[in-house]
């Protein structure tokens, strides 16, 4: 039965598959030495049931759905944003190229529109003004000093520990001040929650500059650094000041950055964290912080690394400036070794990120000499091509990762460990943006029933049962 392959199409189902309730083992094995026995053969056990029944039925939902993460069934409300496989991602309906476009530039001679306007218009579903966009960059350089606990804590941590660690856990030690957590011990009404999210949600975020800040100057940098917020900047401005990087045109790709990686539909793990978080009624710290837990997965927020390590390998083996052929041979090579080619492929797109289109724009703007830039852009072209003619692949074009880690070290940011954080700090916008409407609507607490293997088998068996008597029909 290994892989599935001896499984005998012809037997009926309870045949087919091993018994989950088979006792492995001698008595007194310890608790690694049974699940070393039972493992391989309940993989294969349900190998099979996805093998032989991945498109049966569970009332309306295919038991490839149950067994396969959920993925693509609709289950959520998001108001914020939606992905399209084809047309790409949108926020509040309004394609992600375009909203780059169209929000406002707050300070003169900047190329991109700033966080704070997505912000609004995440939020509020109306593309800001100057001035609307100005007035959310004054209130978080109201709001951003970060309390004395919270910088102790995080001086007080070792510096090996993770960045994304230590970003989740200045969220969660932030809820000390939580003015939701106040309101509701107070009693608040359920119709008002969502202001107190909204105060909290601005705080956080208002914070996480100088928060994500410090860790990069505590692991990265001996604790050397800018700590106070300068009025006179903006949310981007002060995080690349901070971070050591104030050159005008990293502010930019700071603001282009924190826009695209803002919101992403609530189904992705670090939004779908936050809004189970947030349906428990924990407040906007608790589920940021849940959030970042989530983020910092290798399958999430930890793809751009990847990309820069194979981009690192392929630069070392064929040099800044191979030949197609060479280019050609090294990703056939990495694909035969059981590796997928990082930064290609998307959950739901079906077409190039318009995320990495306009990162490539803004590069071909500043930097599209830069050896890593080049060859990423050659790579849009050579990487799609090779993995067509697979024929397996779903989608073969760039996704957001391709690109920005060759960005980020363009303008010095080399530290690989801290990208995530860069990317949790965006994601802010769009998940707090989320929490806000999810309890103006009032969403209830999120509770999926789960089934056991045995209801699984029973729904099966139930369902081919139901399938033999139209035949005999």
């Amino acid at each position: 039965m290994r892989n599935g392959r001896a499984l005998n199409h012809n037997l009926s189902f309870s045949k087919a598959l091993l018994c989950t309730s088979r006792s492995y083992g001698s008595k007194g094995e310890g608790i690694k030495a049974k699940l070393e026995k039972v493992i391989p053969q309940q993989r294969d056990y349900f190998l099979g049931i996805k093998c032989l029944h991945g498109t049966t039925n569970i009332g309306t939902i295919p038991v490839n759905s149950v067994m396969g993460g959920m993925r693509g069934l609709p289950l959520l409300i998001c108001l914020t944003s939606s992905l399209h496989p084809t047309k790409g991602i949108f926020y509040r309906g309004m394609p992600i190229k375009e909203v780059c476009a169209k929000l406002p530039r707050v300070k003169k001679g900047s190329s991109e529109g700033t966080p704070e306007g997505a912000f609004y218009f995440l939020t509020t579903g109306c593309m800001p003004t100057k001035e609307e966009a100005q007035d959310v960059t004054n209130e978080w350089n109201k709001r951003g000093k970060v309390p004395p606990f919270c910088l102790k804590m995080l001086d007080a941590l070792d510096k090996k520990i993770h960045p994304m660690a230590q970003l989740s856990a200045a969220s969660a030690c932030l809820n000390m001040n939580s003015k939701f957590v106040e309101a509701y011990t107070k009693g608040a009404k359920r119709a008002d929650y969502w202001k107190y999210i909204y105060e909290d949600s601005m705080n956080l975020i208002a914070m996480l500059p100088t928060v994500a800040a410090i860790i990069y100057t505590n692991v990265f940098k001996g604790g050397k650094g800018c700590r106070e917020l300068n009025k006179d900047q903006d949310w981007s401005g002060n995080y690349s000041t901070m971070l050591g990087l104030p050159d005008d045109d990293f502010i930019d790709l700071m603001r282009l950055y924190m826009v695209i990686h803002a919101d992403h539909e609530s189904g992705n793990v670090s939004a779908h964290a936050s809004h189970l978080v947030g349906s428990a009624l924990a407040d906007p710290f608790l589920c940021f912080s849940a959030s970042m837990c989530g983020l910092a997965g290798p399958l999430h927020g930890l793809a751009n690394q990847e990309v820069l390590v194979w981009l690192t390998k392929l630069r070392k083996a064929i040099g800044d400036d191979p030949s197609d052929d060479e280019i050609k041979k090294f990703i056939d090579d990495t694909l035969k070794g059981g590796q997928v080619v990082p930064g290609y492929g998307h959950a739901v797109l079906r077409d190039t990120d318009p995320r990495f289109t306009v990162q490539n724009e803004f590069a071909m703007k500043h930097c599209k000499d830069d050896p890593g830039v080049k060859l990423v852009t050659r790579l849009w072209k050579i990487v799609p091509e090779v993995l067509k003619k697979l024929g397996k692949v779903a989608n073969p074009f760039p996704n957001v990762d391709a690109h920005s880690g060759v960005l980020l070290q363009h303008y010095c940011l080399m530290e690989m460990n801290y990208y995530t954080v860069l990317f949790g700090v965006s994601r802010a916008l769009g998940v707090l943006a989320q929490l806000i409407w999810s309890r103006a609507l009032g969403y209830p607490i999120e509770r999926p029933k789960s089934i056991s293997a045995s209801d699984l088998c029973a729904f099966i068996r139930k369902a081919d049962e139901g399938k033999d008597k139209k035949k005999k029909c």
